[in-house]
């Protein structure tokens, strides 16, 4: 089966575009709603919940990218005897891996408090709350979530954007009277829980419909079973680096500097995580389309489209991370008020790690689409190892710096440099390595400029509130695309980045080839 790259890549950012709105939006105006209704500790206990589960969810392993890779070559080859026992194989995994996170989560228990420096709300049951949250991430693996890998693999994840925007939009519009009227946390979480109940069984019946040729049946073979268990055993670092890096600051500033503490760091990284889900819609959308075209073009054609992608990507980064240092602090005031706000200090901390985590995401995009899980398996793993020890070893001595910085140095020292080592052995030709790491550090030069020069700019004003907001975003968004014009205005590389924005942009998703 042939895929449609671009017209695939065009409808999944522009669907699952619409959803990371909604979900940056509306949650945004949940928080400050549950903030002003509830209180800080509400919050700081709502991110505590949300970081446990995303550990207890590593025993997820990285099933569903290995089984979605393993899909890319039968889809291609209309080969759906194939198809149809990697599904079964899916279903058993994702079974057993639910029932291994409800035994993990009970066995957890216990030590919830000692999780918790400080005082907790006194009008709730902690125990209570944290079964709930329990309950609706086991039930996401056991109700078919198996079959969205049919999605993944066809590059056909705007289905699942389209299901999520219909029952999110009701999600929300339950949840606000949940906070505004009932002043009540458990039936905010209970609504959350019926909302994922629904989301997994529609998408459910709109694969069934879309694929009625695909079943969970038959049996592959030992050896394509062993092939894909040595994916997830090779996946699984790649896993808890990622759960360490998003969510082991939470439980590490929750032990040692208490709910509050947490709960205003999180509003600032609140922000960031808006930014990165933007750029999560740009790699989910193209790494179906990356995956394929690794398997059927030549080197040469896709250390191009690396070059290209690496060009546009990097010019994003460049954009939103001198937005990111100019408005953080006009738009903290305006939301969240004075007395919540961090030092300019942690502004830039924070930019300079929205920036590393950015690239960083784009690399791995490569990675993954490649399969490459095996030669990579140790990567992830140090750089997870260095920073929990780095955060350890420095949160009483720097605080939030710590944190921060713990996570900018295992990015630019460790993940990075490994991945380039790993991509230009594995996937790209080796010849092209330094031309690469040369083209990289110049685009990020390019971006500490852009962002040095909007900073400048915007400090030759006196403003506050919503003129210092939107004077700053306005000269923040106008300096990076200047400076990157003027450098790169005549590549032809630069070229053929935009003509491929216009082609996404400018092409509707449902017109006809030519």
């Amino acid at each position: 089966m042939k895929i449609e790259r671009t017209k695939n890549a065009a409808r999944n950012m522009l669907f699952d575009g619409m959803l990371k709105v909604l979900n940056i939006l509306i949650p945004f105006i949940i928080r400050t709603v549950m903030l002003h209704y509830l209180g800080a500790q509400y919050l700081g206990l709502n991110g505590l919940f949300k970081s446990i589960l995303s550990f207890l969810n590593l025993a997820e392993l990285g099933v569903g990218s290995a089984m979605v890779f393993s899909m890319y070559k039968p889809i291609s080859e209309d080969d759906t005897e194939s198809i149809c026992a990697l599904l079964k194989l899916y279903r058993t995994f994702y079974r057993a891996i639910g029932l291994f996170i409800a035994v993990a989560g009970l066995a957890l228990t216990p030590f919830l408090r000692g999780l918790i420096s400080g005082d907790i709300p006194q009008d709730m049951n902690l125990y209570i709350l944290y079964f709930m949250n329990l309950g609706c991430t086991v039930l996401t693996y056991w109700l078919f979530a198996y079959k969205r890998s049919l999605l993944d693999a066809h590059q056909r994840i705007d289905v699942v954007s389209k299901v999520n925007l219909c029952i999110r939009l009701v999600e929300y519009a339950l949840k606000f009277p949940a906070l505004m009227v009932l002043r009540n946390y458990y039936a905010y979480l209970i609504i959350q829980l019926l909302a994922q109940i629904v989301i997994n069984i529609l998408t459910a019946v709109r694969v069934d419909k879309m694929y009625p040729d695909y079943a969970p049946k038959g049996r592959l073979p030992k050896e394509k079973v062993m092939d894909i268990v040595h994916r997830v055993r090779d996946l699984f670092t790649s896993r808890l680096s990622s759960v360490v890096f998003n969510y082991a600051d939470t439980i590490v500033i929750s032990a040692f500097m208490g709910l509050a503490a947490l709960a205003i760091y999180q509003n600032y990284y609140f922000v960031i995580t808006s930014l990165r889900t933007f750029l999560e819609v740009i790699t989910a959308a193209c790494m179906a389309g990356v995956g394929n075209s690794l398997i059927t073009e030549s080197e040469e054609k896709n250390y191009r489209d690396l070059s290209w992608i690496t060009m546009l990507f990097c010019w994003l980064m460049a954009v939103s991370t001198a937005m990111l240092l100019c408005v953080y602090q006009p738009f903290m005031q305006l939301w969240m008020g004075e007395e919540n706000m961090l030092t300019f200090n942690y502004v830039i901390c924070f930019a300079i790690y929205y920036y590393s985590m950015g690239v960083n995401k784009l690399i791995n995009m490569f990675k993954d689409a490649a399969g490459i899980w095996r030669k990579d398996r140790w990567r992830p793993l140090t750089a997870a190892l260095v920073n929990l020890g780095l955060n350890l070893a420095t949160v009483k001595w720097l605080g939030l710096y710590g944190i921060l910085l713990s996570s900018v140095i295992s990015i630019v020292a460790v993940q990075i440099p490994w991945l380039f080592h790993n991509l230009f052995h594995e996937v790209f030709p080796h010849k092209y390595l330094w031309q690469y790491a040369r083209f990289f550090c110049l685009l990020a030069m390019l971006a500490l400029a852009g962002c040095a020069g909007s900073l400048a700019l915007c400090s030759l004003f006196s403003l506050n509130g919503w003129s210092a907001l939107i004077v700053n975003a306005c000269l923040s968004f106008l300096i990076p695309n200047l400076l990157f014009f003027a450098v790169f205005g005549r590549n032809p590389l630069f070229r053929e980045s935009v003509a491929k924005i216009k082609r996404i942009i400018l092409k509707p998703y449902f017109a006809k080839k030519a």
